[in-house]
């Protein structure tokens, strides 16, 4: 019995000397940028337009490019994500073709991004013609995160009990007013779990937007979903590996900025759920 638990306790002490390791090294990567990055921020950085080679100036065409892309993407893939986990866990039946179906997903999710890349090169800007756009950039993104949103849905409506569901139809509701009112409010918190992660992924990739939407230099604004534009994280690599001499502190500002970004919707996130949560706890 002794035996067990030291056992036991070695275990809970590795497991927890892992998550700090783990918080330890994630807190020194966001306070090293914060750091490195602070130094380059003000109005003018935000808010002018690249200048001199975009050696000087600010990056406000590349947060709104960004943000009209990660705009995009939570349009697109949002409710098809979300409503084709609700197909697949309420609707579909339990057989051969669904488990393909769910294993297909699994293996998209960890197909290489420039693999996405290259096919909304060949059908959004070719094939449909949309050209090097935002259209473009946000369904390629889209389909880069469908799978997390699929799969984090999906699970988060398996942890409903499905005695929720059955009083709710004993009740005389229907399956689709169970699903709107019981299991996807319930299913509330790890939906925006799962959605926050993949567009925290989209906001940073870089391979699918080389090909489908990102300028070089655009310092004029778009004026319509088919502008080509600018983004931070190809400006970051423009600026860290495309041009001679460029200013360290504006290859530090632009990551902090990008990184501020990913934050604020993974904060907003985290509210929403924790809201959810509390409501849920009260009913």
């Amino acid at each position: 019995m002794k035996r067990k638990n030291l056992i036991q306790k070695f275990w809970n002490y590795f497991l927890l000397f892992v998550t700090f390791i783990v918080v330890v090294f994630v807190l020194g990567i966001i306070i090293y940028v914060i750091i490195k990055g602070w130094p380059a921020l003000s109005w003018e950085f935000i808010t002018q337009k690249p200048a001199a080679g975009m050696r000087e100036g600010g990056i406000f065409p590349a947060i709104l490019g960004t943000l009209y892309l990660i705009i995009g993407t939570i349009i697109f893939s949002l409710p098809i994500g979300i409503f084709a986990a609700i197909y697949l866990n309420e609707y579909a039946s339990k057989n051969r073709l669904t488990r393909i179906i769910r294993l297909s997903i699994v293996n998209v999710s960890g197909v290489p991004s420039v693999v996405f890349g290259l096919f909304g090169l060949g059908f959004f800007v070719i094939f449909l013609n949309f050209g090097k756009s935002i259209l473009a950039g946000s369904l390629t993104l889209a389909l880069l995160i469908l799978p997390v949103i699929i799969t984090a849905t999906e699970e988060a409506l398996k942890t409903v009990p499905n005695s929720y569901r059955q009083a709710s139809l004993a009740l005389g509701a229907t399956k689709w007013q169970t699903i709107t009112k019981i299991t996807l409010p319930q299913a509330l918190p790890g939906i925006i779990t799962g959605s926050v992660i993949g567009i925290g992924r989209a906001a940073g990739e870089t391979a699918p937007i080389i090909f489908t939407v990102a300028a070089f230099s655009q310092p004029n604004l778009p004026n319509s979903i088919f502008s080509q534009v600018m983004a931070l994280p190809y400006h970051l690599f423009v600026l860290a590996t495309q041009l001679p001499n460029a200013p360290e502190d504006m290859q530090w500002g632009t990551a902090l900025v990008l990184l501020i970004m990913v934050l604020f919707f993974a904060t907003i996130g985290t509210v929403v759920r924790t809201r959810s949560r509390l409501r849920r706890v009260n009913l």
